[in-house]
Formats: C-alpha cells, structure tokens, sequence
C-alpha cells in the first residue's frame, strides 16, 4: 500500500487505529479451543468485528511462532483474511546483516504480503535498505520504545542528543518518508516533539495507548503532522476485552470507542 492510498484510507475513516493481533491460547475465550485452529478463529472473529473501525492489523509474529508450523499456518490464514483495503504490519522486529534482511524481506512482503515490517537498525544501513527497495513496502524502524529498558541505551546521551535520535537521524536517510516508519513508544510522549523536529513528515507507528498507559491526547497532540501521520496501536485493550462468548462484541465496543475519540481530531 502506498502512503497516498493510506493517508486516503485514514481521512475517509477518521481513524489512525491500528489493532494488533496478538493471540494467546491462554488468554482468548475458552470455547474457542474446540476448534481446529483456535488462533485464526479468535482473529477471524476480531477481525469481522473491528475491521470497520480501523486503517490497519498488527501481526506480532513471536504470538505465532511460539505454536511452530501450526502457528505460521495460522498466521498465513490470518493475513489472507484481512480486508485488502487494511495496513497489514509483520511486527516481526528483524535485523540482520544485508543479505539475511533481503530474505526476511522475501519472507513478509513477497510470499505473505505484508505492507510494512518492524525492523530493528542496530546493524546499520545495510541491514535496512533491503526493507525498502519494494515498491509500496515499508520499513518501520525502532525508533523510541516504550519499554523500561529504552532508558539502557535508546536515551543515551550522545554529545548533545539522545541516542535515539541520532538513529532516527541517519535511518531517515535511508529510506523516505513514502517508504519509512518509525515506531515511538506511546508512554514516551514527552520526546514526541523532538521526534517531530527530525522526522515531520514520517508516520509514525504508535504502540502502547490503552493496557500500556499511554495517553491518546498527547499522542494526538504531539504526533500529528498535515498528514495524520500516525498509525496508533491498541492490542490487548481490544482483543482481550472479554473472555466470554461475546468476546467479539466487546471487541468491537472497545474499538469503536477508541476510533471515535480519534475522529475528534480530524
């Protein structure tokens, strides 16, 4: 999906929410275990019942992987059966040296179809173009996690900036902002301005609004460009709003509520 096409998307939704499908065979409604596939059935049920209220699904691989080759097949079946007109993410947190990042490439945006996929740029620049040398696919780069232990290195004091923003500083150059996405931790909306003052035309993909304690209206506030330019991420605090029969329905509650706070800023 192109940036034109998402920014469309977004306006004529009045939403920027992104709904992560992160499924726990542990936490998803009991009933469901009766199914041969209990993981695609939890996110078929999320998906029919959210897909209205938002831009974008957020795949966090590792929920996936945990299960092996059953766990792959879910998540092959869980992406084939979202609406083609939603930002599908690999949140899959890749990094590795150039030739490695060109097969995880392959993997996420040829063979699954994937628009975009978290990486982590630690390794450096040839470990990130091989991201974003598809037309239409996107690299969404660690930015500023929302993790305590962001405070170890991300916020490390380099002569006269933190360390995240030197790596935001070179990444952007690497790719642009038609191809690029950095990931801002929602409970660090203090430094949302000093991201903004690097990157003001990026989307920036924002996790941690909702279970994590991150605030919608700063988020909004600070993070917003002519553009919209966010993709705000709410997992747990939707599709584990219920663990009853119902759990669909409250779902989709869940995220109404949320996509209707975001209208108000459009």
């Amino acid at each position: 999906m192109n940036r034109a096409t998402l920014i469309q998307n977004i306006q004529e939704l009045k939403s920027c929410l992104c709904i992560g499908l992160d499924p726990d065979l542990e936490k998803i409604p009991p009933h469901l275990l009766a199914f041969e596939d209990p993981i695609f059935e939890f996110n078929k049920a999320i998906i029919d019942a959210t897909k209205e209220y938002c831009v974008s699904y957020k795949i966090n691989t590792a929920f996936y992987e945990v299960y092996g080759s059953k766990g792959w097949l879910s998540l092959e079946k869980t992406i084939a059966y979202i609406p083609k007109n939603k930002f599908i993410i690999a949140d899959a947190k890749r990094g590795d040296i150039g030739n490695t990042s060109s097969q995880y490439a392959k993997a996420f945006f040829t063979n699954m179809h994937c628009d975009a996929i978290t990486i982590a740029p630690y390794m450096g620049e040839d470990s990130v173009r091989p991201f974003v040398g598809e037309k239409e696919k996107w690299a969404i780069v660690l930015g500023l996690t929302s993790n305590m232990g962001s405070n170890d290195f991300q916020k490390l004091k380099i002569e006269e900036e933190y360390l995240f923003e030197t790596v935001i500083r070179s990444c952007k150059k690497w790719g642009t902002p038609e191809n690029m996405m950095f990931v801002i931790g929602a409970t660090q909306s203090e430094y949302i301005k000093k991201v903004r003052a690097i990157i003001p035309e990026h989307f920036l993909l924002i996790p941690g609004v909702g279970a994590q304690g991150g605030s919608l209206d700063e988020v909004m506030k600070f993070g917003m460009n002519q553009d919209i330019g966010l993709l705000i991420n709410s997992s747990r605090d939707i599709i584990y709003a219920s663990m009853d029969v119902n759990f669909a329905e409250k779902a989709r509650e869940k995220a109404a509520t949320l996509s209707k706070l975001m209208a108000a800023y459009f």
